[in-house]
C-alpha cells in the first residue's frame, strides 16, 4: 500500500475533519504511504483534470481536529449513476468517475459517508475493482450496523443545550417552546436530546403523533405538576396520524421542514397556549466536534487504514458495544436504522413519563 485516497461525502458534521487526519497520521507513521484527498467527493472525480490535494503530516496543525465541516469539501446532489444534465436529462456518469479513480493511480480509497454515500461509493468502488473502506459519518445517525456515527453526538450537544437554553425562557413567559430538529427519516436526535434537556414531549417520524394526546400531557403537566410551561422536542419529518410531513420549496429544491411551525400552530388552537418554535437547523451541523465524535473519528480512520494495509475491501468500520469492529457494506447498503422502538431510550423515555404523541 504505497497510495491510497480519501473522501468526504453528503452533508457535512462535526468530525470529519478529525477523521482525516487519522487516516494521513496512521497512513504515513503506519506504513509510509502517500495520501491523496479528493475535493467535493464525486463532484470532484467528475472534474477534468480530477480535484485532488495532497495530505501530508504538516497540512495538520492543532486546529483542524478541533475544527467543524469537511477541509475537503462534499456534496449532496450529483448522483453519478443518475446525473442532472443542464438540458434536464439524466446520464449514467459513473464510468467518468471510475476512469478519474484509475487515474489517481491509488491503492485503494477511503470514503467518509452517510447512508445515502455509502450506497452510491460501494456500487463505484465494485465497478473500479479498487479496495475501498467506508466510514460512517451522519447526525442523524442512521447507517445500519453501527451504534454511532461521526457527527451524531455532537449534534445532539448542541440540540440539548438549546434545550438548555429555552426553558428559562418558558418557564418566564409561562410558554410551550417548540424545538425542531434535524434527522431526516430518523429520530435519533430528537429523541437522545429531548431526554437529555428534560423535555415533555418529543416527537419522531416513527411514531405518528395525536394532538389531543399533547394536549393531554399538556394539561396533566399545569394540574399534577403546577407548571404552566413546557418543552417539547420534533424532528424535522414528524407528521400527525392524519398527515404527512412537511416540506419547504427552495426554488425547487425541496427539504424537510415547517413542522415545529405547523405544531405550534395546532397546540395553540387545541390548548390555548402559548406557543414559540425555534428550528436549529443547520446549527446541528457546524461548530468543534465534541471529544467523544473526536475519538470516534480518530478510531475510525486508524482502524480503515488498517484494513486496507491487511488488503481487505467492501467493509465499514462501526462503533459496536464499546469497541471498533468491521462489517460488510453490503449488509449496510441493504438496510435501515430508524429509531428502535423497544430499545432502551424509548424505554427510558415512556418511563420518564415522556409523551411520545401515541
Amino acid at each position: 500500500m504505497k497510495r491510497i485516497g480519501v473522501l468526504t461525502s453528503g452533508g457535512d458534521c462535526s468530525g470529519l475533519n478529525a477523521a482525516i487526519r487519522a487516516v494521513v497520521k496512521r497512513a504515513v507513521h503506519g506504513f509510509g504511504a502517500e495520501v491523496i484527498g479528493i475535493l467535493d467527493s464525486t463532484e470532484g472525480l467528475l472534474a477534468e483534470p480530477p480535484r485532488t490535494v495532497p495530505l501530508s503530516l504538516d497540512v495538520f496543525s492543532g486546529q483542524v481536529l478541533r475544527s467543524g465541516g469537511t477541509m475537503l469539501g462534499t456534496v449532496t446532489k450529483g448522483h453519478p449513476f443518475r446525473y442532472p444534465m443542464p438540458d434536464g436529462s439524466v446520464q449514467d456518469r459513473s464510468g467518468t468517475v471510475v476512469s478519474a479513480i484509475h487515474s489517481l493511480g491509488l491503492d485503494g480509497l477511503i470514503g467518509i459517508g452517510g447512508d445515502g454515500s455509502m450506497k452510491i461509493l460501494h456500487g463505484l468502488m465494485e465497478l473500479a475493482g479498487l479496495p475501498f473502506i467506508g466510514i460512517p459519518k451522519t447526525i442523524d445517525n442512521d447507517v445500519p450496523l453501527t451504534e454511532f456515527a461521526i457527527g451524531f453526538h455532537t449534534a445532539v450537544g448542541v440540540a440539548t443545550e438549546a434545550l438548555d437554553r429555552l426553558q428559562p425562557t418558558a418557564a418566564s413567559h409561562q410558554r410551550v417552546m417548540i424545538l425542531e430538529t434535524m434527522g431526516r427519516q430518523a429520530g435519533h436526535i430528537a429523541l437522545s436530546a429531548g431526554i437529555a434537556g428534560g423535555a415533555d414531549v418529543i416527537l419522531l417520524p416513527e411514531v405518528p403523533y395525536n394532538i389531543d394526546f399533547i394536549a393531554s400531557k399538556l394539561e396533566g403537566i399545569r394540574k399534577e405538576e403546577k407548571r404552566n410551561h413546557a418543552l417539547i422536542v420534533c424532528a424535522e419529518a414528524a407528521h400527525s396520524v392524519n398527515g404527512k410531513a412537511a416540506f419547504i420549496d427552495y426554488a425547487g429544491d425541496v427539504v424537510y421542514g415547517g413542522i415545529g411551525h405547523q405544531l405550534g400552530r395546532e397546540i395553540a388552537l387545541t390548548t390555548g397556549a402559548d406557543t414559540r418554535v425555534t428550528v436549529l437547523g443547520h446549527v446541528q451541523r457546524g461548530g468543534p466536534p465534541s471529544s467523544f465524535d473526536r475519538v470516534l473519528a480518530s478510531a475510525f480512520g486508524v482502524r480503515a487504514v488498517d484494513l486496507l494495509a491487511d488488503g481487505v475491501s467492501g467493509r465499514m468500520v462501526s462503533w459496536w458495544d464499546g469497541r471498533i469492529r468491521d462489517v460488510s457494506l453490503a449488509d449496510v447498503v441493504a438496510q435501515e436504522k430508524p429509531v428502535n422502538l423497544q430499545g432502551s431510550r424509548m424505554r427510558a423515555a415512556r418511563g420518564l413519563g415522556i409523551c411520545i404523541g401515541d
